[in-house]
């Protein structure tokens, strides 16, 4: 068993939202469901029986999703990196991601419908890193010219560098 595990905020979508994302990744499942009990003092949408927290995995990492209220909201400032083997795996997470009001952001990162964030990247970007200062400029540059990253435009400003 791991000792940590992400807990995503949300407003009432924390079921919702769990059962999309394991339908995203492989690997998934959404696990204990724990519910607001009678008599709960939380106002609509936390009558009895919503769910309060929502244990998931995502390709064997556990997450939890907890129905917390308005008060707190998802920044960019927390993401999740989702290392990619290749473009048709980068364009399958970016497509499911963003689809129905997600929204696309630069250097591989986006939101999702529930404004969290993720980071869509290939796992060979780690192999673009040079001792060459003008390789490491080329690979960056394309990188800040991007929404969703392609992998032989990186490759391509490798190897022009």
């Amino acid at each position: 068993m791991t000792r940590t595990a992400l807990c995503l905020w949300f407003n009432g979508q924390a079921e919702e939202a769990a059962e999309f994302y394991c339908s995203v990744f492989p690997n998934s499942k959404v696990g204990r469901i724990q519910r607001y009990p009678e008599g709960s003092p939380f106002p609509a949408p936390f009558s009895a029986g919503t769910a309060m927290t929502v244990d998931f995995e995502l390709d064997g990492q556990p997450y939890t999703a907890l129905n917390g209220g308005p008060e707190f909201t998802f920044s960019e400032a927390t993401s999740v990196q989702i290392f990619c083997d290749d473009q048709a795996e980068i364009d399958r997470y970016w497509n499911a991601l963003t689809a129905d009001g997600g929204e696309e952001s630069m250097c591989g990162w986006l939101k999702d419908k529930y404004g969290f964030s993720w980071q869509v990247v290939p796992s060979m970007l780690a192999e673009l890193h040079s001792e060459d200062p003008a390789k490491e400029k080329a690979v960056a540059d394309a990188i800040f010219s991007m929404k969703k990253l392609d992998i032989a435009e990186l490759q391509r400003a490798f190897d022009t560098a």
